[in-house]
Order: C-alpha cells, then sequence, then structure tokens
C-alpha cells in the first residue's frame, strides 16, 4: 500500500471532482493545481499550493506551458525505491508527487463542432498527456487519474481505503490512463491523415461482454456503444450473432422510405414487402418464407400496433428492432422473457467498413449507394412498365443486401424468393425459383435482380421460362448483349445500373 500525500489536480472537466477535493483534504493530502482548476479548489474553500509556487515559473505562452518542468516531472517519476533518484529529489528540492488527476482538451469534440483548425490545434494537449503518461508509467508509485469517467473508482477508494491505494489499483489505473492517451493520440492522427488511410488507427473505449461467438466454444465481445443506436426495453442479452442480423436488418431497412416489413435470417431477407399499413406489411413478408422466418430477426420503419403484435406473437423470432411501441403492443410483445425487444434511434451509418483477416484488416467504403428509377439504363427494346420499375427498385435493394452469388424475385413489392449465398448464379435462380414454388407464389409478372452481371444467356433463359417479365442487372459482362438478344426475342425489359453489389 501506498500512501497519497501530495496530490497534482490540473483538470478542463471539474463535474464531480469537488467530493474527492474535500476527501483528499480530510485526509490531510496536500493539494497543487493550476490556474483555472486553483481557483475551483478556492471556491470549495479548501486551501492548495500552485504550481508555478512550485517551478518557480508562471504559465507561459498562452497557458501552452503550465506543468512541463522538472520539478513536476521529478515529482512524479522518481522511482522511490531507487536511493539514486531520492538524492537527486533532495539536491533539487523536488517534491514527490503520489497523486496525478488530470484530463484532456475535449480534441475530438472539437473537431466534430466544425471548429477552424486554429481552434482545432489549440485543444491538442501537451501538458495533459505528458503528466498522465508520465504517472502511468511510475504506477508502482504514483495513482494516476486520467478522466472524469475514474472519478467515481477513485472516490470508492477513498471512502474504503483513506488516501491509502493498492499496486492493483495503480495498475488499472494505469492501463485506463494508458486506453485514454492511446485513444487521444488517435484522434489526433485521424484528423491529420485526413481519410487518406496511411495508417489504420481505431479506438473504441465502450465494449459489451457477449455471452458467446459465432459458436458457444467462442469467446466474444463488442466494442462500440450500442445504447446510443437502441434502447434495449426487453430480453435476453444481445448475442454475437444476435449483432450480426441487427447490423444486416439495419442496413436492409434502410433502404426504403415508404412503409416496409422485413424478416431475416442469417443476415439475409427471408421475407420483406411494402405496404400502406404495417399489418399488411408484416402478413405480406412472412408470406415470402414462413419457414425460415421461425427464430428470425424483425424489422420495420414503421410503429408497431397491437394488431401487428398479436400477429407477430404466434411465431417464435428472436429480434424485434421498430422506431417505438404502443404500450399494449409491448404487453404482448413482452410475453416471451428472452425476446429481444428494440427501439431503434436515429443515428448517421459509418462510411467505412472494417473486416479482419489473415494477419490484418481490411478496410472499404459502406455500400450507401441507393438506386432510384433514374439510375436504371434500359438494355432492350421493351421498357419496364410503372410497376415494373417499382419492383425492380425493391429486389435490387433486397439483393444487395443479400450474400452473393444473390438472386431477388419480387412480385408487388414483395419479395417471393431469393436465392442466396450460392457458388453459381445459375444455382441461385434455380433456388430462387424452386422456393417461390414451394410457397406457392405465382411469379409470372415477377421481377428478377441480380447482385452482378450474367456472363452467360443461361439465367436470362431460366427466368423467361419462369414468367420473369423484368430484369435488373449490373452489366459489365463482356457476353451482355447474348442476355440482351435473349430478352428482346422473348419481350423481356432488362435494365442495368452499372453498379455491381457483392456482399461476402
Amino acid at each position: 500500500m501506498k500512501r497519497v500525500k501530495v496530490a497534482l489536480v490540473s483538470v478542463y472537466h471539474k463535474e464531480g471532482l469537488g467530493e474527492i477535493l474535500r476527501k483528499l483534504h480530510e485526509e490531510g493530502v496536500q493539494l497543487v493545481s493550476t490556474g483555472g482548476t486553483g481557483i475551483f479548489i478556492e471556491s470549495l474553500g479548501l486551501p492548495y499550493h500552485a504550481v508555478e509556487d512550485m517551478t518557480g515559473y508562471p504559465p507561459i505562452l498562452g497557458g501552452r506551458v503550465k506543468t512541463l518542468h522538472p520539478k513536476i516531472f521529478g515529482g512524479i517519476l522518481a522511482r522511490r525505491d531507487n536511493e539514486a533518484d531520492r538524492g537527486q529529489l533532495l539536491e533539487y528540492g523536488i517534491s514527490e508527487i503520489d497523486l496525478v488527476i488530470t484530463d484532456l482538451y475535449p480534441f475530438a469534440e472539437t473537431v466534430a463542432s466544425g471548429a477552424n483548425e486554429r481552434d482545432v490545434i489549440e485543444k491538442i494537449d501537451i501538458g495533459g498527456i505528458s503528466l498522465i503518461r508520465a504517472a502511468a508509467k511510475n504506477y508502482k508509485d504514483v495513482l494516476v487519474v486520467a478522466s472524469k469517467a475514474q472519478y467515481t473508482p477513485l472516490l470508492h477508494i477513498l471512502e474504503e481505503n483513506g488516501a491509502e491505494t493498492s499496486i492493483e489499483d495503480r495498475r488499472w489505473f494505469a492501463k485506463e490512463a494508458f486506453a485514454v492517451s492511446s485513444g487521444y493520440d488517435v484522434s489526433i492522427f485521424n484528423y491529420f491523415d485526413n481519410s487518406d488511410s496511411s495508417a489504420f488507427r481505431i479506438a473504441i473505449d465502450n465494449n459489451i461482454l457477449l455471452r458467446y461467438g459465432e459458436n458457444p466454444h467462442q469467446s466474444a465481445r463488442f466494442f462500440g456503444n450500442f445504447d446510443k443506436a437502441f434502447d434495449r426495453i426487453h430480453g435476453k442479452e444481445i448475442s454475437y450473432n444476435n449483432l450480426l442480423d441487427i447490423d444486416a436488418a439495419v442496413n436492409l431497412i434502410d433502404e426504403f422510405d415508404e412503409l416496409t416489413f422485413a424478416i431475416l435470417k442469417h443476415n439475409n431477407a427471408c421475407g420483406a414487402a411494402s405496404r400502406p399499413t404495417v399489418l399488411e406489411a408484416w402478413k405480406d413478408a412472412l408470406a415470402g418464407d414462413p419457414v425460415s422466418a421461425f427464430g428470425g430477426i424483425l424489422i420495420t420503419n414503421t410503429d408497431i400496433d397491437r394488431a401487428v403484435a398479436e400477429e407477430i406473437s404466434k411465431i417464435f423470432f428472436e429480434v424485434i428492432i421498430a422506431p417505438d411501441y404502443d404500450t399494449d403492443a409491448l404487453e404482448i410483445l413482452m410475453q416471451k422473457k428472452n425476446r429481444i425487444i428494440l427501439i431503434r434511434k436515429e443515428t448517421e451509418p459509418a462510411s467505412e467498413q472494417y473486416r479482419s483477416l489473415l494477419n490484418g484488416v481490411l478496410i472499404q467504403d459502406r455500400d450507401l449507394r441507393i438506386h432510384t428509377a433514374a439510375d436504371l439504363t434500359p438494355v432492350t427494346t421493351a421498357c419496364p412498365s410503372q410497376r415494373e420499375t417499382d419492383d425492380l427498385l425493391f429486389a435490387n435493394k433486397l439483393v444487395k443486401n443479400s450474400k452473393s452469388n444473390a438472386i431477388t424475385l419480387v412480385k408487388n413489392k414483395q419479395l417471393c424468393a431469393s436465392g442466396i449465398g450460392q457458388t453459381s448464379r445459375v444455382d441461385a435462380l434455380r433456388q430462387a425459383i424452386e422456393k417461390a414454388k414451394a410457397f406457392h407464389f405465382d411469379i409470372s409478372g415477377a421481377v428478377m435482380a441480380s447482385d452482378a452481371f450474367f456472363p452467360f444467356p443461361d439465367c436470362v433463359e431460366m427466368a423467361a421460362s419462369a414468367g420473369i417479365t423484368a430484369i435488373v442487372q449490373p452489366g459489365g459482362s463482356i457476353n451482355d448483349k447474348l442476355s440482351v438478344d435473349y430478352c428482346n426475342e422473348h419481350g423481356i425489359a432488362m435494365v442495368k445500373t452499372g453498379i455491381r453489389h457483392f456482399k461476402h
């Protein structure tokens, strides 16, 4: 155990600090501080020593230099069990500092506010970051508190042990301090990097220990602020696979402006429909594949009422996501204790995606392109009708969010069937046609979307035999003309987007 006798306090955020300072004073700890924090200490009626009285220098360069002095850093970095260090402290009249409470200028917040570069640069902390690293390095003798998030743990120690700290306490606070300093440097680097991706740097503090990973024998954590995106109002803890499905569900529903309901299983839509009412949308989404819907993820872009809650409660599902729920709808949905009920909040989607593989990380821009009718370029003599155009856009949104190779069949803004994750596009289409038939869909007059081009006309031949009347695909194959010619011969309208949507 080490007893705190001298504490250096120099902070930007003072909320919650008063109780700590009073407790330190009660324990006989001498407080040392800088200008703004010193004024705050005085306002509490507590005594303190000014840093400039210890160093013999006032703050200079507009406050850029306050604590950067051997009499401060010597007192922090001195090894108490090192005879030479103790001798130099005595020689130069340096007092030991046993506790450092500091934080950093709000750099990331200043950048996010849209401030000009001069103001941003002034929020790059020098003294604070140096104090944090020095105190954390010498954790065997010094306790460091590097952010207001650590005020509560410090207060607990003071209440339980007075001004004495254990090596375990000091090492934990040092670990937290280096998390603060490294995250701060990441923010600064990314600002100067200006999205050039000259190096991969990311820092996330919030994390959730998940029940397990993709499989029960794998451990897993989620790093991110889940509560910023959702309110979890009922159900068991979120799992690794839940998170993957929730992410896929959100990406899909964000494609739609009109009222839409979707059901997902293993990151793919197995049912989706856009309708005037949420009850109609739910029933037609479920009709797409009532078998796969079992244990699925449900999402809609409108509120859930009692009538819908009664219907969807007739099947087993893992998660439901909506902007809100009527009170009587929640009463029904919450009857299953493990059912996860999420309210989605308004958040901006991330602009980039990361994926670890081999011995590195892949990074790419997120596919945020949403096609409109203006993006559909006719390549055949026949042009799609307005109804077919609406269905082609609907189908293209679904295929974009399905695992490749993928084909979706849509009629009247309802997913009739999809073929997903196949090694051959022909197999994907065959799977979709067979599935549509299995659930008694009449796909005559339906449209088809493909996530990539057709290298041969075999897919359009199968589509024509099934009664498909319009097709959307990226185009770009050297053999595009073969598929276009076949469509012209059979009166099928084909449009291209020029954009492929592979998804692995």
